[in-house]
């Protein structure tokens, strides 16, 4: 969940940037939520227009119908166009 009404753009596969120098303040626990064990019904109402479902045996998902945050962009430009 996000505060705001936009998404958040997040790549998880990036790490935090590492150096030698030590500061005074140490790096706070980041606390996150548990995710939301969802239906397939409540998932698909849960959904925006730009967002798929994607269903395993083990598993329901949500993500983007595009990944590409700049293609995301760049179609959400054409539709103002249009």
């Amino acid at each position: 969940e996000h505060t705001r009404g936009n998404d958040l753009e997040v790549n998880v596969l990036k790490g935090k940037q590492l150096t030698n120098i030590r500061t005074t303040s140490k790096d706070e626990a980041v606390r996150l939520t548990p995710p939301i064990q969802m239906t397939l019904e409540r998932a698909l109402t849960y959904i925006n227009d730009d967002e798929l479902v994607e269903v395993t045996p083990k598993t329901i998902r949500l993500r983007k119908r595009l990944l590409d945050p700049n293609e995301r962009k760049r179609v959400e430009r054409q539709k103002k166009e249009a």
